[in-house]
């Protein structure tokens, strides 16, 4: 069994379709090493027959995958499920799904990934899947949080149920599903089908991978619609400290700012390598005092005194420790990039905690090694 093993969180609001979406998944012989972990099997439905009879937290499917419920720790079932494959009591293992329930916030589970060290060893966040429901989700975007926060804080949006509804309104979902995470990979399924590289082998919180999508895992791009100011005496930041740093805001409606629900989005640019303790410190006042308001965070940035960029993400409270990104000379862009998805908290409420890098230039003996390490 190759480690560590990859984890796909499924999410999505009450009936978006993520049951159907998996029987379709699991049904693939191609995909017998995979592992399910479910909240508790009356809320799953993946087979009636073996609801019934499953009397053990582990049980196999008759496609090969296993499945298991969670009765308690999350921890305690992946490290159960782990000791099993290693041991041989259940086939090695390619790949675990956890599934949420529908009203369930995947932050938690990405959190516990992220900094379960028991875990690190046999498992390895690959990335979060939020299915939409195609036929209704309009319409619960607009009147619940807990879609719109699945929504915006996922690697892989899946709209559902498109044999159902017209091309247009399809596509006014996709826009609704944009405004609130412009860097998610977005992807339609009918009856429940969709291909299996939308949903495995996503690399998101994975340095090496991300190398190989930088643009599309960050999509700063998307984020960004220029800040047009003829005044010299413009007040916003990035026109206060001359021109080697700026800000890009998006002023549109629903065009890369989401605003449901209190969610926006936006990025942070600099043209020119900033201080990494500055830097450091910024995201660190960040996640002290707004943690519950970052949804996600990711940013790609260079740091001076270093060649390689190095890679920030966070969700909500919870941030991997920065990761150097080795690049080629030809791929390097030398500007840092960093997007932001939050809820009631405003562009301007970011720009004064990290006004320093808007502000200052690197500093003359960088301190790239505590960078590196903190």
């Amino acid at each position: 069994m190759k480690l560590p093993v990859p984890v796909t969180v499924l999410t999505g609001f009450l009936g978006s379709g993520k049951t159907t979406l998996l029987k379709s998944l699991l049904a693939d012989p191609a995909l017998a090493g995979t592992a399910v972990i479910v909240n508790e099997f009356g809320d799953v439905g993946l087979d009636h027959a073996l609801i019934e009879s499953a009397t053990e937290d582990v049980v196999l499917l008759p496609s090969g995958c296993v499945c298991c419920a969670v009765r308690g720790d999350l921890v305690e079932a992946l490290e159960r499920l782990g000791e099993q494959a290693m041991s041989g009591r259940i086939k090695a293992l390619d790949r675990v799904v956890i599934e949420t329930t529908g009203l369930a916030d995947p932050a938690p589970i990405a959190q516990t990934m992220m900094t379960e060290e028991t875990l690190f060893r046999l498992f390895q966040l690959d990335g979060i899947v939020a299915t939409l429901d195609g036929e209704f989700g309009e319409g619960q975007l607009a009147h619940d949080y807990e879609p719109a926060k699945q929504i915006a804080v996922a690697d892989v949006i899946v709209i559902t149920k498109t044999d159902r509804v017209g091309g247009d309104s399809v596509g006014e979902l996709e826009q609704k599903a944009r405004a609130l995470n412009p860097s998610a990979r977005i992807v339609k399924a009918a009856l429940g089908a969709v291909a299996t590289d939308a949903f495995f082998n996503l690399g998101a919180f994975e340095p090496v991978a991300i190398r190989n999508a930088a643009p599309e895992w960050l999509a700063a791009d998307a984020h960004h619609h220029d800040h047009n100011c003829a005044d010299e005496h413009c007040a916003h930041p990035a026109h206060q400290h001359g021109d080697h740093a700026h800000s890009d805001h998006d002023h549109g409606h629903g065009h890369g700012n989401g605003h449901l629900h209190g969610i926006t989005t936006f990025a942070l640019s600099f043209d020119r390598p900033v201080d990494g303790r500055k830097l450091s410190a910024g995201l660190e006042m960040l996640r002290t005092v707004h943690g519950e308001k970052l949804l996600r965070v990711k940013g790609i940035v260079y740091v001076a005194g270093e060649t390689a960029p190095f890679v920030i993400h966070g969700v909500q409270h919870v941030f991997y420790p920065p990761a150097p990104l080795e690049v080629s000379a030809e791929a390097s862009t030398g500007t840092s990039n960093l997007v932001f998805i939050t809820r009631g908290l405003s562009q301007s409420d970011v720009e004064t905690v990290l006004e320093p890098l808007l502000r200052d230039g690197p500093p003359a003996a960088p301190h790239a090694q505590h960078w590196a390490t903190d």
